[in-house]
């Protein structure tokens, strides 16, 4: 194969598009990265000023780019977290790689077979990443002059396609409101968290100064921005932060003892997709192990914080919520701001617009507000989706719930990858194991299992996970509990051996962390 001759695109040039840039270069590539935004960074390009790492920087660590000396803090805030990312793109040579202000409008697949797609048992026809039967032609657009009357578009043509877009920006989740019941009605303000994130910092300050603000959730998001709110307004102006469901938030303290935790032995005490009798005993009787300690979290949460006296107890485990995906770590000065009249916690069910506020389920006064911010989360699936011309892809994407093979490969849509869906505690972790996995494929090391064995695949991990997660289930996060379990299947397609420590118990005890996967070769 000549790699050089093979084109390769990749879009996005957040975490995930880097190190997709990165590792195909490495394996004689010539890729080209199309960035709809002047900069890199992803989402860290554009967020509150207040946000900083909510995963221990030794986790969320680029595997042979550790992170400068001068940068002690466990958490690091986004400005160093964005540094950090442009010192890689530097070293690794990949900032000419990239096109900014090129936004990929849609993807379409071109064939030259007349052969149903759907009749092929090999992925691509062949299992092999490059089809002779195939390309993809992007659409790409110039945003460099988004007020033009006629905007420019350019298609490229390429014979593999990788979409980092990821799952935290560009389609905002907003709740749908009855007939005159919506932001229509609101004589206030009413934004994304999104929006308010890609303000400049002063901007943002700017908008909230002595206004009351409600933030709408109780994810990451919600929590933090209700927090800079309470802290730059003080009780002169309380922000409320009003939620359906309450999350346990973990002080940063704890983080660093549950990530220690995701070791070989804690895995032991997890059920796994197609395991075997003894395995499956052996989880069986560990299980336990894996109780006690969300019990003791649990109660330690309700110890030091005064969950109950604010209606904030979850009606959920601890061990679910990070099985979920659902990680939000407390903010400075959180329950300071709440004891202090900076900030109202309000939990509803429901609530509705009207012209000086909200209607909160249950009261009978209006919740009176200048700003209201829907931190309600993004549609990523639907994002997903919309990048296809093809409503055969479209359904691929839309109309099935089950994960992608390796968590970035559908079996159904050819000469394609998708980094950075896959949810998980330390995302720069498990989306560069992905991303190395995707290089050593693209480079013939591999090739994929037939269609309907990855399918197979696929739903044995979705009836695993739904059996454990029921109602909170999403095909974005599968393996968080099994990190590295996911990571042995990858090495194994790789021809890597798996077993990364020195030692037998530093193997089942110790915690993985990118370092332990520097060099797979």
């Amino acid at each position: 194969m000549e790699s050089d001759k093979k084109r390769i695109a990749i879009i996005g040039a957040g975490i995930s598009g880097l190190m997709a840039c990165k590792y195909t270069l490495e394996k004689g590539f010539n890729p080209i990265v199309f960035e709809a935004r002047s900069g890199i960074g992803g989402v860290w390009s554009q967020t509150i000023e207040s946000t900083k790492l909510q995963t221990p920087k030794d986790f969320y660590q680029f595997s042979d780019f550790p992170w400068p000396r001068e940068v002690k803090e466990t958490y690091p805030d986004h400005t160093q977290v964005l540094e950090y990312l442009h010192a890689y793109a530097l070293h690794f040579s990949i900032l000419p790689r990239i096109k900014f202000n090129s936004k990929v409008t849609c993807i379409d697949y071109v064939t030259s077979s007349t052969a149903d797609l759907h009749s092929w048992d090999l992925w691509g026809g062949s299992g092999e990443p490059f089809s002779p039967w195939g390309k993809w032609c992007l659409t790409v657009r110039d945003g460099r002059n988004p007020s033009a009357s006629a905007p420019t578009d350019q298609v490229y043509q390429v014979d593999f396609v990788i979409l980092c877009t990821g799952r935290y920006n560009d389609l905002p989740n907003i709740p749908d409101f009855p007939l005159n019941k919506g932001p229509e009605v609101f004589n206030g303000k009413v934004l994304h968290s999104m929006d308010y994130a890609a303000m400049d910092d002063d901007v943002a300050a700017d908008l909230i100064k002595e206004k009351l603000v409600t933030v709408i959730g109780f994810q990451k998001s919600a929590v933090d921005i209700a927090a800079e709110v309470a802290n730059k307004n003080g009780a002169t102006h309380p922000c409320t932060l009003l939620f359906k469901t309450a999350h346990w938030i973990v002080p940063e303290y704890l983080l660093p003892l549950v990530f220690q935790g995701l070791n070989r032995f804690t895995e032991l005490m997890v059920h796994k997709p197609g395991e075997g009798f003894f395995i499956w005993l052996l989880a069986m009787l560990l299980s336990p192990l894996l109780w006690i300690f969300s019990m003791s979290i649990e109660c330690y949460l309700k110890y030091m914080y005064p969950l109950k006296k604010y209606n904030m107890v979850p009606t959920h485990r601890f061990l679910k919520q990070i099985s979920s995906c659902m990680f939000t770590v407390l903010p400075a000065n959180f329950y300071d701001r709440i004891k202090d009249g900076s900030l109202f916690l309000k939990k509803s069910q429901s609530f509705s617009f009207c012209r000086n506020g909200l209607i909160v389920q249950g009261k009978s006064k209006p919740l009176l507000s200048d700003i209201v911010i829907l931190a309600t989360g993004y549609r990523s699936e639907e994002k997903l989706k919309n990048m296809f011309s093809s409503t055969l892809f479209q359904k691929c994407i839309a109309e099935s719930s089950a994960p992608f093979y390796r968590e970035c490969i559908h079996p159904q849509i050819p000469q394609l990858a998708i980094l950075g869906y896959a949810d998980s505690p330390a995302i720069l972790y498990s989306t560069e194991m992905r991303s190395k996995w995707l290089a050593h494929f693209l480079a013939g090391n591999f090739r994929l299992p037939t269609i309907s064995k990855m399918e197979e695949d696929v739903m044995e991990w979705e009836k695993y996970k739904r059996r454990d997660e029921k109602e909170s289930y999403r095909r974005s996060c599968v393996s968080t509990l099994l990190q590295i379990y996911c990571n042995d299947q990858l090495c194994k397609d790789m021809g890597c051996n798996s077993r990364r420590k020195n030692w037998f118990l530093a193997e089942l005890f110790a915690a993985y962390g990118p370092k332990d996967y520097k060099d797979l070769s």
